[in-house]
């Protein structure tokens, strides 16, 4: 049986100047299995200075060890655009609330 729906998701999302801003994301694709998650941004800040920008979200399991690998596929409006290493601190904070959540579950 095959399920076709949609997921939109509007998130905040405050940066290293405490500058926030808001991404409107489409969940893409979610792969239980290769446990991976994919996100496209449809609406936002962040569309300001880019023309695309997709998330991907993938866990490798080894044992009990746990490695998440977070990728950024984006395109800048013009090379004056820097990239978006400022989200690095995001990423690593949802991870480790994801892990939270799960340690306690």
């Amino acid at each position: 049986m095959t399920l076709i729906g949609k997921r939109v998701v509007q998130i905040k999302i405050k940066s290293e100047d405490d500058k926030e801003c808001v991404a409107k994301t489409l969940i893409h694709d979610i792969d239980e299995e290769k446990k991976s998650v994919s996100f496209k941004i449809l609406e936002g800040d962040l569309l300001e200075l880019y023309k695309t920008f997709e998330i991907k979200v993938h866990v490798d399991t080894d044992g009990s060890d746990n490695l998440v690998t977070w990728t950024v596929e984006y395109e800048k409006l013009s090379p004056n655009v820097p990239d978006p290493d400022t989200l690095m601190d995001f990423y690593t904070k949802l991870t480790k609330d994801i892990e939270t959540h799960h340690l306690k579950n």
